[in-house]
């Protein structure tokens, strides 16, 4: 199982979720430094210090210092699914997909409300993850 170090703006109850799937998450909170606004290289940089994949919900600053610096434990980019339980299996699913998280950036996207993919629909790719360099 992976294990993550969750950004402020990380859901609580996906966290619990991805523990009771088996994953190792530690918390902004449980380190003392919530409310502190850490700047999200020091999160990466704390992040990889500790062997540990960053998840956020900040999509584009996580991308961008990915694109700068790969030199990082893993990055889980998620976009806001109020479904916590879904948005954590989904999690679960693309990191379990992974040999390797280290230099990668997951983007896992909410699923569509409509029936079909939002592909089928030529939206884009959602529920789909995919290890990759970002170009913003």
């Amino acid at each position: 199982m992976a294990r993550f170090y969750s950004n402020e703006n990380f859901p609580l109850p996906t966290v619990r979720r991805l523990r009771e799937l088996g994953h190792d998450v530690l918390t902004i909170q449980e380190t003392g430094k919530a409310d502190q606004s850490v700047p999200d290289d020091e999160v990466v940089r704390f992040a990889k210090g500790e062997g540990r994949a960053v998840l956020t919900l900040n999509r584009r600053h996580f991308i961008q210092l990915h694109q700068r610096s790969p030199d990082h434990a893993g990055i889980v980019v998620c976009t806001v699914n109020p479904n916590f339980a879904s948005q954590a299996e989904q999690i679960d699913h693309a990191v379990n997909a992974m040999q390797l998280l280290a230099g990668q950036v997951i983007r896992v996207d909410r699923k569509s409300r409509q029936s079909g993919s939002m592909s089928e629909h030529g939206l884009g790719s959602t529920a789909e993850w995919a290890p990759s360099s970002f170009s913003a």
